[in-house]
């Protein structure tokens, strides 16, 4: 025992983060905007927000809010002020903790793009401006360690007759729950920038006083911010950080990450102000609004199982009624809000023409309530309702294809994406942002209790589910055409004119039984030697069968 880490919950610093003015305004904009109860009129929202730091969550953080702490209207309304999750310390869950190797790192940002938890922040700093706040700075040698000249922010500026910025990657230790997934994503990129070390009191201190300096040291000027590099985005912190971290989710939860860079795209083109949700009950409202944490600084609201899109239909015509055409409203729901139960609401939606979003978070499995099958299911999958046994081999059902039932609505604009895919889901989220209309995009969002794969893997297992033909991207975009084939882009998948994608280095196929292989959810699918299931090829034939559909409508199927 005596090479365990020791350290204890920290106490909230002077330098940290308040519940203040933006979001005070942030309850006060979901109030006006009819995303509060009706009920709340009654509420001073801007003195409730004001209050609830010290009042309700400093009792929460001590233990003692829900036996000492009296009902008022605002919890009897279901209100937790935005940003609130901020306060929250998850230092005491993981003994590990990453590390930059800062003379490893190139600034490609995909770390901070893929941390589901806001635990890991970039920014580019001028280099004069960093060196006269490292002099101010008490320990500014160790400081200094955190902080990389590289050719994207230092070089490539100088050449444009800027001054050459100095890149820094930060380590917020109160959102970092140690699932290591930067490390994996930094790896598989072949950088090696970053690397898990061991958590004590004295790393703990040194990442706090060092993540107070990057909140000291001010904002990336705009002018280091490259739109084209999507990425970037979220160096832009006022616009696109608006996920603060803090959420329950699981360690390494693929639903965080493509709820943040959802915010993120939205947030920096719209303005944070221009972007409100509308979730539907699942993991994504269980962990976004433990009471009293609340990770959003936009207003949210959230709706029940089966109809957020038709709580959304009614949220956008007051909006439209009022003039507010511009601001972007995001529907956010899991498998069985938008595949099963809440699927006639959708369809709904949209049939209605509205400009409304919707964010699918497909993980193909009720995660919420136990890990039960949907129609998201894969075949051959071994979950709850159709368990692996001698009878039944597993799930028999074919999945639901989400997508292809979008695009065959009139003129809606749909994508299949990954957040490991970086630039195609931005992408994806920025057209829908521009198209006027309904507009789905549906995220493969790894679960790792219920996939039965590592904490630092959703990113790796959303790129190994593309390319085994699991989940390929897509995008159908009515402004392209009037037929199919002009409409659908295949763009993105590898080899996007074959059966199936071939591993560079030894040339084998990689299909689905490549991909089984690596989750726990079809572990028993193989036999002793390895041997797929009758179940399991019958599920590869079934993905194939998709592919080649997708194929054909986007005219890349030979003879077709």
């Amino acid at each position: 025992m005596s090479d365990e880490p020791t350290f204890t919950p920290r106490e909230p610093e002077a330098t940290e983060p308040e519940i203040g003015t933006k979001e005070r305004g942030v309850a006060k904009e979901a109030h006006e905007i009819g995303l509060l109860p009706a009920g709340v009129l009654e509420l001073d929202v801007e003195a409730y927000v004001g209050d609830f730091n010290a009042r309700v969550v400093g009792a929460y953080e001590k233990g003692v809010g829900s036996q000492e702490l009296p009902a008022d209207v605002g919890i009897a309304r279901s209100l937790i002020p935005p940003g609130t999750a901020a306060l929250r310390d998850f230092s005491y869950l993981a003994p590990e903790i990453p590390e930059l190797v800062a003379e490893r790192c190139v600034g490609c940002m995909s770390c901070v793009t893929e941390c589901p938890d806001t635990a890991i922040l970039g920014k580019a700093v001028p280099a004069s401006r960093l060196q006269a706040e490292l002099e101010k700075a008490g320990d500014g040698a160790t400081l200094a360690s955190h902080w990389v000249r590289t050719r994207k922010y230092f070089e490539v500026p100088a050449r444009r007759g800027l001054e050459g910025a100095m890149f820094g990657i930060f380590i917020d230790p109160t959102k970092c729950k140690g699932c290591a997934e930067c490390v994996r994503v930094c790896d598989e990129l072949g950088y090696h920038a970053l690397r898990m070390v061991r958590k004590d009191e004295e790393t703990l201190g040194r990442y706090r006083r060092a993540f107070a300096f990057f909140r000291q040291v001010g904002p990336t000027p705009p002018e280091y911010i490259n739109e084209k590099a999507l990425a970037d985005m979220m160096l832009a912190e006022a616009s696109a950080l608006l996920y603060v971290g803090g959420a329950g989710s699981c360690m390494g939860c693929g639903e965080g990450t493509a709820i943040r860079m959802m915010t993120a795209a939205t947030g920096f083109v719209h303005g944070p102000e221009g972007l409100a949700i509308v979730a539907a009950t699942g993991c994504n409202t269980v962990y976004c609004s433990t009471y009293p944490y609340n990770p959003f600084l936009v207003p949210w609201t959230n709706s029940l199982f089966e109809n957020a899109p038709a709580v959304a239909m009614g949220v956008r015509a007051k909006w439209d009624q009022r003039g507010w055409q511009a601001k972007r409203l995001w529907v956010v729901g899991g498998d069985g809000a938008m595949y099963d139960i809440g699927f006639q609401s959708l369809s709904r939606m949209l049939a209605s023409g509205l400009d409304i979003k919707v964010l699918v978070l497909d993980t193909q499995v009720y995660s919420n309530t136990g890990g039960q099958v949907s129609t998201a299911s894969f075949q051959a999958q071994d979950a709850k309702m159709a368990a692996v046994g001698p009878a039944v081999a597993g799930k028999q059902e074919r999945r639901k294809e989400l997508g292809l039932l979008c695009l065959m609505h009139p003129e809606v604009f749909v994508a299949q994406t990954t957040p490991a895919h970086i630039n195609h889901f931005y992408r994806a989220i920025l057209d829908a942002n521009s198209f006027r209309g309904p507009a789905v995009v549906i995220a493969y969002t790894t679960c790792q209790p219920e996939h039965g794969v590592g904490d630092d893997r959703a990113a790796e297992q959303a790129q190994l589910a593309v390319e085994s033909r699991a989940f390929p991207l897509f995008v159908y975009d009515p402004r392209k055409g009037a037929t199919i084939r002009e409409r659908l882009s295949l763009q993105g998948n590898p080899d996007p004119k074959e059966d199936w994608a071939r591993h560079p280095k030894t040339g084998e196929a990689i299909d689905f039984v490549t991909f089984a292989r690596t989750e726990g959810r079809f572990a028993r699918q193989f036999d002793a030697e390895g041997r797929p299931s009758p179940a399991l090829l019958a599920a590869r034939e079934e993905r194939l069968a998709n592919w080649r559909r997708l194929q054909e409508l986007a005219g890349l199927r030979q003879g077709v």
